[in-house]
């Protein structure tokens, strides 16, 4: 069935604000066309930015009236939009940043849309609706299906429901929730969809800020105040009180009126983070993330919309909230590798953020203790403005840093905790304060072996090796996420009883730990071990009020948690990330490790740090080490300069895949020997190769490497390669520009 005409954007001509009834419009949906849809406008007209809903063949769809139509169609088969949705429009800024975005990344802009749009209920009419809270009672009868509802609803801390809702997300039917109602244990209640948020109060009074703060403080204040765009990296050592620095700008920006947005790496960073604004402000933000209800996504979505909506805190995706004044942005931790989205549509939060704010007049602050080599060399080059604050906040002083040389350890066979690092773990239990182990590996061990073959275990749709989980009881594939029981027998040559992990992941330090310490309260810190975000929230904040004795933890416990009585951290394998083809290895070592041993001594104790290592004269350990980190950062600029990549060169990975290997690389060689659009701009082709990982969820990968001087228009140039190529049955063609990763 024909919905109407459908075209390119190519109009230059100055747009309309406003459409008559009857009128063409043009109108972008998030569904997978390259187009926009020509509709007439609806009884009573719609303004540009419009949300609206439109048929698509049989369905109804969302869309945005994105300008007038492309007029190129048969008038009497043209279809009317349905209605205009009571929703604030879309903004131009918000407009030029997808637009923006989508050419950048080289995404369809129906994508980038569905980013815009991801919440649930959009179309539905603002209304009364029945939500569910905690009541104060406890139920008769408790079964364990009563017993999981009323968790969840504690977990979630005074959140409401639905019970649709609640049901779908305890995995119970609705009837055990109706249940509890009736017992008095859950209250229902009429509420309106959609409430604005609490306003908050930037005049209250914040922490005494250092003087170093103080004039940090100033600097980002007089950048909002003043109305225009700019950027500036926030670089302070770890526990220097970054956050009371931007809590200021925040509060300028909400001063003017305007709304702000902080983006934070970690869900489980929120909690804490939380707090200190509602400390700051009186009044709790609006938050955007995967561990936040649908109902309340929904109701953030449409209060930003409103301006009802001061401050969020969230997530990457947070970006494509449609803010009506976006004041601020602040990128916490920039360094942070999980800004980049790896699937679907392929973007840097970071960069975006710059993008953003330059269209609506913004100020952005970019704050970490070890920035990305593309902010520091930013930050030179004068585009960003750069502020230091070199000393602890408070009494606490930074951690004493020293490298264990574990070729001179005495340790046992299959143990990791140097002699060293057990006595000073030793000296912290005795004197009542926290050690922290870190091991950037999940599960038990990275490699279960036979000895009687040599037979490793790998996933049956990765080309990866299975990973010990000892908890799960399974090994489990860090690709696809796929499990099965750890095998009695080898899978290859049937013995029995031979079967033997190798190599140390944070379980099995755990059980080392534990039997170094048995009288020791041992907590584990991995993704991999909790349900969900808040019980994970939940951990972080017992052990930071002192419930545990030993930390043990992956990455994630280098992502800016506060732990007052922490005073140690033994870093287990200091070398793993400076193995290994990519470019950012040294940087990224270097980060995390600084990152970790800033985890101590955080309060009025001083912490110590210490890098277990077989390297220790590497550069990258020495300089984490000695501390200087500007020698650091020029030594690996030189080094990018001279190979000519990020953040002094232009790159960009092509990801082929497919179920047929030999179909894969037949297009990667076409790629390769078509590759003139590329020559001509300036651009060089490595490859095709196999993915360093070449099969991941049955699919067989192979990457091609565009590489670039600065100022070549590699977007371009790269859509005029591809565009002749049709992609046959499953074969997929992913483009990466600046690339994070390279597995």
């Amino acid at each position: 069935m024909s919905n109407g005409s459908t075209h390119r954007m190519t109009d230059d001509s100055p747009t309309p604000e406003f459409f008559p009834a009857g009128e063409r419009v043009g109108v972008l949906t998030a569904q997978p066309l390259d187009r926009l849809l020509d509709y007439k406008a609806p009884d009573g007209g719609c303004f540009l930015g419009a949300f609206v809903e439109v048929p698509l063949g049989p369905r109804k769809v969302l869309g945005v009236v994105w300008g007038p139509g492309a007029g190129d169609f048969d008038p009497a088969k043209l279809r009317s939009v349905i209605r205009v949705l009571d929703l604030a429009a879309m903004r131009s800024e918000m407009r030029s940043f997808l637009e923006r975005a989508a050419l950048y990344t080289l995404t369809p802009l129906s994508m980038m849309l569905r980013l815009a749009t991801r919440a649930p209920g959009l179309s539905d009419p603002p209304s009364m609706r029945k939500v569910l809270r905690r009541g104060d009672r406890d139920p008769d009868r408790m079964t364990d299906a009563r017993a999981k509802v009323l968790d969840v609803m504690d977990e979630y801390d005074g959140a409401v429901f639905t019970a649709t809702e609640l049901s779908g997300l305890v995995g119970v039917t609705v009837s055990v929730v109706k249940g509890l109602v009736k017992q008095g244990a859950i209250r229902e209640e009429e509420a309106p969809r959609d409430l604005p948020f609490a306003p908050m109060d930037p005049d209250r009074p914040g922490k005494t800020l250092s003087p170093d703060q103080a004039r940090a403080a100033e600097v980002l204040e007089a950048g909002v105040n003043s109305g225009r765009y700019g950027t500036t990296l926030l670089k302070g050592v770890t526990g220097s009180g970054k956050t009371e620095v931007y809590l200021e700008a925040v509060a300028a920006c909400l001063r003017k009126g305007r709304q702000a947005l902080v983006l934070l790496p970690e869900i489980a960073l929120t909690a804490e983070f939380l707090k200190r604004v509602e400390a700051r402000f009186g009044a709790v933000p609006a938050e955007w993330h995967s561990g936040v209800t649908m109902t309340e996504r929904r109701r953030v979505w449409r209060m930003v919309g409103q301006g009802a909506a001061q401050l969020v805190i969230g997530a990457r995706s947070s970006l494509y909230l449609p803010f009506r004044d976006l004041g601020l942005i602040i990128v916490d931790e920039e360094h942070d590798t999980s800004y980049k989205q790896e699937e679907g549509v392929l973007y840097n939060a970071r960069d975006l953020s710059v993008w953003r704010a330059s269209l609506c007049d913004a100020q952005v602050v970019l704050a970490s203790a070890t920035p990305s080599l593309e902010t520091w060399a930013n930050a030179e080059a004068g585009k960003y403005t750069r502020l230091d604050l070199n000393s602890r906040f408070g009494p606490a002083i930074l951690p004493e840093m020293r490298v264990v040389d574990m070729r001179i350890e005495e340790l046992l066979p299959s143990t990791w905790i140097s002699p060293s690092l057990k006595q000073a773990m030793a000296a912290r239990i005795e004197r009542g304060e926290q050690s922290l182990l870190f091991l950037n590996r999940r599960g038990f061990a990275p490699v279960t072996i036979c000895r009687a073959c040599g037979a490793q275990v790998a996933c049956d749709n990765c080309d990866a090796r299975m990973v010990e989980h000892r908890f799960l009881k399974r090994l489990m594939c860090h690709q696809c996420g796929e499990t099965k029981p750890v095998p009695t027998e080898c899978p290859s040559c049937k013995v029995e009883g031979k079967m033997a992990p190798v190599g140390p992941g944070i379980e099995r330090l755990a059980e080392e730990a534990a039997a170094l310490f048995p009288e020791a309260r041992i907590a584990v810190l991995s993704s991999d071990l909790f349900g969900t975000a808040r019980a994970l929230k939940q951990r972080i904040e017992e052990i930071a009020n002192g419930e545990a004795d030993i930390i043990l933890g992956t990455q994630l416990v280098a992502k800016g948690h506060n732990f007052p009585l922490l005073t140690l951290v033994g870093v287990i394998d200091a070398d793993l990330g400076l193995q290994g083809s990519d470019l950012r290895a040294a940087e990224r070592t270097f980060q995390l490790m600084r990152q970790v041993a800033g985890r101590a001594g955080r309060a009025e104790r001083r912490g110590e740090a210490l890098l277990q290592s077989f390297q220790p004269e590497h550069p990258v350990i020495r300089a984490i080490v000695s501390g200087d980190e500007e020698s650091f950062w020029r030594a690996e600029a030189e080094q990018r300069r001279a190979a000519g990549v990020p953040p002094y060169g232009r790159m960009a990975g092509i990801i082929l895949s497919g179920s047929d290997l030999a179909q894969v690389f037949d297009l990667g060689s076409a790629l390769a020997r078509n590759d003139g659009p590329l020559r001509q701009a300036g651009a060089q082709l490595f490859g095709p190769a196999p993915a360093p990982i070449a099969r991941i969820r049955g699919r067989h990968r192979v990457r091609l490497l565009v590489k670039a001087d600065k100022g070549v228009p590699l977007q371009e140039a790269i859509t005029r390669w591809i565009a002749p190529f049709r992609l046959k049955g499953d074969l997929r063609l992913n483009v990466d520009i600046d690339p994070q990763n390279f597995f």
